[in-house]
């Protein structure tokens, strides 16, 4: 592979093979990208190969022993995402000059959300998509801090998440809340003993599991003074450490609700141990939103009034 990279312009063939690409990464590999993209492994990869040679770096290593982003493949990936993002931006600028509503709208949200009758996402899309029948929609399911870094750099164009800070990048649009309350598993000590009869001393000297972020989670576990034990960075991976019987943690209400009527989560004083987390979307500052996102935020606004 030559060290120089022989990349002059961007042309629509280089943006081409930047999409596969992007799709190979995506996918897991080249075999699993044949579905994505509706053609063979062997053009695949010949279009890697093209690409490589034409950016003059190894991008990833595939074959019998799998797929894997080289150093150089991980840049390239971070870099066209700027990029795409930026043609997405440009077209859709463009499209507002001709008053359509067409192109791509990247939307990213915390695990989760659907469960919870206050989200209102469906019924958002069914907005969107009655104004908008033109636009393409990715869905992503992200940390939080994904979400933040991915709407602040533009590889996403809304994201949906709780609100535990604001940041001079972003707007951001309060749209619903969701209960979290304490819960231990089956087989935990306090999961037999009545509310009644655990003091706030028991609590605090059981192992907690958090999410590993900064969020509400992590902010309300430090003044509960609840002694971290392990990190989860979704709720399902947190669901999973409470159900062992060996933590504790906080989760939604609507999402913990059916283990709780099937006896293998139960609350941990609800008068004390509970707050209200506030989710919102969010979109960048600069560049000024685009008229599709504008449209999609109002679409969300309207299904949470």
């Amino acid at each position: 592979m030559p060290k120089k990279a022989y990349l002059g312009r961007v042309s629509d063939v280089d943006l081409r093979l930047l999409r596969v690409f992007r799709s190979v990464v995506a996918c897991g590999g080249v075999s699993a990208a044949e579905l994505e993209l509706n053609i063979g492994r062997s053009t695949i990869s010949r279009h890697l190969t093209d690409l490589e040679v034409r950016l003059g770096v190894k991008l990833c290593t595939r074959g019998p022993a799998g797929f894997a982003l080289t150093s150089e493949g991980k840049r390239v990936l971070s870099a066209s995402s700027r990029l795409l993002s930026a043609l997405n931006t440009f077209q859709s600028e463009v499209d507002d000059v001709h008053q359509r509503l067409a192109g791509h709208l990247s939307i990213a949200l915390f695990d989760k959300s659907i469960t919870n009758p206050e989200a209102r996402l469906p019924q958002a899309i069914m907005l969107f998509d009655e104004t908008a029948p033109m636009v393409t929609i990715e869905i992503y399911a992200e940390p939080v801090n994904v979400i933040e870094n991915g709407v602040m750099t533009g590889r996403f164009e809304v994201g949906i998440i709780p609100i535990h800070g604001q940041s001079s990048s972003i707007n951001c649009y309060p749209i619903y809340s969701e209960q979290m309350y304490l819960y231990c598993g089956e087989g935990h000590k306090l999961f037999d003993r009545a509310d009644r009869k655990i003091p706030r001393r028991a609590i605090q000297q059981c192992k907690y599991a958090g999410i590993g972020f900064h969020s509400p989670n992590m902010m309300v576990s430090h003044q509960l003074n609840l002694k971290r034990s392990a990190d989860a960075y979704d709720e399902e991976a947190l669901a999973a450490l409470i159900l062992s019987g060996r933590f504790i943690g906080f989760l939604p209400d609507h999402y913990a609700k059916s283990l709780v009527e099937r006896g293998e989560l139960r609350r941990l004083r609800p008068d004390v141990y509970h707050y209200q987390s506030d989710h919102a979307a969010i979109v960048r500052r600069s560049p000024k939103p685009s008229r599709l996102i504008s449209e999609f935020v109002d679409c969300l606004r309207r299904a949470h009034s």
